[in-house]
């Protein structure tokens, strides 16, 4: 699915796929949206210190690996 068919959502959209509020847990980074709820690392919407329904951009340099990690998830959207 290319960039332009998928649904734009804002960052208080985004922010109620936390794995608490809703089943769902997504994560922003760089203008997409990703379903890391496959993941057992995200288990209950949180990975570390790292916290779903948010956009994870600035934080990533932090992290022990890079943006690579993302290629396993799908793109469910666009972050308004």
């Amino acid at each position: 699915m290319s960039d332009q068919n998928l649904p734009i959502y804002t960052k208080s959209q985004l922010a109620l796929r936390n794995g608490q509020d809703r089943d769902e847990i997504w994560v922003a980074y760089k203008g997409h949206i990703y379903d890391v709820g496959i993941s057992r690392l995200w288990r209950n919407g949180k990975h570390y210190e790292h916290w779903a329904g948010q956009d994870l951009t600035d934080e990533l340099k932090d992290a022990p690996h890079t943006e690579k990690v993302f290629d396993k998830f799908v793109v469910i959207g666009l972050l308004k």
